[in-house]
C-alpha cells in the first residue's frame, strides 16, 4: 500500500468534510476512518506519517485506539476532542499522544502542528540518534531509556520530560520553558505537575542509581548534569 500522509480517525462527518478541504488544498495525502476499530485496521494494514485521532470514537475510543499505536509505533499522533478537562489531555499524553487540540480548533494552528509532526515523522525515518549523560543514554527513535545498563520503563510525558532537559543537558531550564516544551503552550492546568513528573522521574532515574543527574535550581526550573 501506498504511504499517506495523514490517517483521520474521526466520527464527525463535518469535521472530517472540513478536514477533507484543508488537506487537499495543502497537498497532503490522507485516509479517514469514521470508528475506532476501522482506524486501527488501517492503520496497521497502511503507511501514514501522522494519526489525527479523536478522543470520542465508536467502538473503540481514542484513548485505546492512542494506546494499541503506541505498542507498535512512534508514529506521531495529534488527538482532537471537544472535552476541555485536563484530566483526559494528561492521561492522552501518557498514552503516547504527541499533541492535543481542543475543538472547535483554529485551522491554521492545527495545520501548524500536523507540519511540525509530520517533520518529526520523516526525521524520525533516519539514522539512530543517541542522547547521553554519564551512564545515562536515551534512543530517541526507539524512546529507549537506559541507566547503567538497566532499562528504564517511562510513560510518554515522562519520557518527553527526560529527553528535552536531556537535549538541554548543563542548562538551567525555567518551568515556564518545560512546561511549555512536554506539555504545550496553551496548557492551563497547575503548575505543579512539574514537580509530580520530576518526582516520577526521580523515583525511577535517580534514587535507585549512585549517579544523580537531575537537579532543581530553586526559583528557576530544573538542570540535567554530572
Amino acid at each position: 500500500m501506498k504511504s499517506k500522509d495523514i490517517l483521520i480517525i474521526e466520527d464527525d462527518k463535518a469535521i472530517t468534510r472540513v478536514l477533507e478541504l484543508e488537506f487537499k488544498h495543502e497537498g497532503y495525502t490522507y485516509d479517514i476512518a469514521m470508528d475506532g476499530k476501522n482506524g486501527l485496521e488501517k492503520f496497521q494494514s497502511g503507511h501514514y506519517g501522522l494519526i489525527l485521532l479523536d478522543l470520542m470514537l465508536p467502538e473503540i475510543s481514542g484513548m485505546e485506539v492512542c494506546r494499541k499505536v503506541r505498542k507498535v509505533s512512534s508514529i506521531p499522533v495529534i488527538m482532537l476532542t471537544a472535552r476541555r478537562d485536563i484530566t483526559d489531555k494528561v492521561i492522552g499524553l501518557d498514552l503516547g499522544a504527541d499533541d492535543y487540540v481542543t475543538k472547535p480548533f483554529e485551522m491554521e494552528e492545527l495545520l501548524a502542528r500536523i507540519r511540525a509532526g509530520l517533520r518529526r515523522s520523516k526525521t524520525g525515518a533516519g539514522e539512530l540518534k543517541l542522547l547521553e549523560l554519564a551512564d545515562l543514554s536515551i534512543n530517541v527513535l526507539t524512546r529507549e531509556v537506559i541507566k547503567q545498563g538497566d532499562p528504564i520503563e517511562l510513560t510518554k510525558t515522562e519520557y518527553d520530560l527526560l529527553e528535552y532537559l536531556l537535549q538541554n543537558k548543563g542548562l538551567v531550564l525555567t518551568r515556564d520553558q518545560i512546561i511549555e516544551h512536554v506539555w504545550g503552550y496553551d496548557f492551563f492546568g497547575d503548575s505543579n505537575i512539574l514537580d509530580v513528573y520530576i518526582r516520577y522521574l526521580r523515583n525511577k532515574m535517580d534514587y535507585p542509581y549512585k549517579t544523580k543527574l537531575i537537579h532543581t535550581v530553586r526559583g528557576v526550573g530544573y538542570t540535567l548534569k554530572e
